[in-house]
């Protein structure tokens, strides 16, 4: 049985995925760069075994796509959480409401939304507008983001 939808691991795959992938590395090294960042509250990111799983295979995908989705405008987006604008007091806010450490993973868009995960390998997606659940875990988020999906708004009680 194939890991993705054979649309969607097209697309991953002409950004470099293969199954398999371990970018180990370049991993840690985004990581230690980002955990260095201290916001004006004092809020830094702290990673934990979801995050890292997620960008050993995945950190360094850069989707160019653009175009109708299933439901939404199919967007650029990129697994690589040095493009996160600082953002560590919006994650913990965050993350207290859904009572759960979050960690950057990305960008969709030119700096539209950043993406996140939390220590439960979910990911979501905040924006201007809100924030957004895309999946329970990468793959679905990734399939999410690469098919258009609508993805649910998340609530201010940090449910969805």
């Amino acid at each position: 049985m194939q890991r993705f939808p054979g649309e969607v691991q097209a697309v991953l795959e002409r950004a470099g995925w293969t199954e398999g992938r371990s970018v180990a590395d370049a991993a840690a090294e985004a990581i230690r760069t980002v955990c260095a960042q201290t916001a004006a509250d004092g809020s830094r990111y702290v990673p934990f075994p979801a995050a890292e799983q997620a960008l050993t295979e995945f950190a360094g995908l850069y989707v160019d796509q653009d175009g109708p989705g299933v439901a939404l405008r199919r967007r650029p987006f990129a697994v690589d959480p040095t493009m996160v604008p600082p953002s560590a007091a919006t994650l913990a806010a965050f993350g207290r409401a859904l009572g759960v450490a979050v960690f950057p993973l990305g960008i969709e868009g030119v700096d539209d939304a950043v993406l996140a995960i939390d220590e439960h390998g979910r990911v979501f997606a905040l924006d201007a507008g809100g924030e957004w659940f895309l999946g329970d875990d990468v793959d679905r988020a990734l399939t999410t983001l690469v098919t258009g999906a609508a993805p649910p708004r998340v609530h201010d009680d940090g449910t969805w």
